[in-house]
């Protein structure tokens, strides 16, 4: 039988982020469905923290028949990490995400402060401006060099016009549970990547039952859809 896509998107995005990608899999005949974390894209509720975040997830996956595979971009690596021992739940697919623990002290956390002054790629921090209501808002900058410095101004404007605030303390929580541990799950490294460094997504790779490595920026579901849709077409027919 074939699996149902379910896409979790960054920090920042709602489900409008994958858009292109669901339309070529419901083109290929693959249930695919993206999510609204809670105060972002379509939905108007207030901010939920990552344990919230998780059980909207875990809604959606109660409404599924069958298998799944849920996928994870960035911050949503965090929220499927949680969501991801749901039982409908086949495998995890983390696109250069975060790929936590629940025990964080169960793998060493190397230093990348090297890497990350090596000024092999821009400093993405530089473009986080922090509100009083304890979100985080992107420059336009920062949104064009670091998560779609691989697209045409076209789609960067479109990323840019949809793009809204994150709770800061949801990039600093730690997951309830570690789903990796007890489901197969693939890392897809994004080499060209200019907001998390490869050797950052290779470290928390490590984590993970499979590696797969693209020669893409941080938005590949933007600037590559076709290899997005294409990879996850195989896992959904996949026996």
């Amino acid at each position: 039988m074939t699996k149902t896509i379910v896409l979790v998107p960054g920090a920042w995005h709602g489900a409008w982020a994958f858009e292109k990608v669901v339309a070529l899999l419901e083109r290929a005949g693959i249930r695919a469905i993206a999510v609204d974390l809670p105060g972002h894209g379509s939905d108007q509720g207030p901010f939920k923290d990552l344990h919230g975040d998780a059980d909207r997830v875990r809604e959606i996956l109660d409404d599924i028949e069958g298998e799944v595979i849920l996928v994870g971009h960035s911050y949503g690596g965090a929220v499927i990490t949680e969501a991801g021992t749901h039982p409908n739940v086949a495998q995890l697919v983390y696109m250069c995400a975060n790929v936590p623990d629940k025990d964080a002290r169960s793998v060493e956390t190397p230093d990348f402060s090297k890497v990350l002054a090596s000024g092999e790629q821009p400093d993405f921090m530089s473009g986080w401006l922090s509100n009083s209501d304890g979100t985080i808002a992107l420059t336009a900058e920062i949104v064009a060099t670091c998560l779609y410095s691989d697209c045409d101004v076209e789609t960067v404007q479109w990323a840019t016009s949809r793009i809204r605030t994150h709770p800061s303390r949801n990039l600093m929580q730690q997951p309830n549970q570690s789903a990796w541990k007890v489901r197969p799950s693939t890392y897809i490294v994004c080499n060209n990547d200019m907001a998390l460094h490869p050797a950052v997504q290779r470290s928390m790779a490590a984590r993970c039952t499979e590696v797969v490595e693209w020669d893409t920026g941080h938005s590949p579901f933007a600037s590559r859809p076709l290899l997005v849709a294409d990879f996850l077409y195989e896992l959904a027919t996949a026996p």
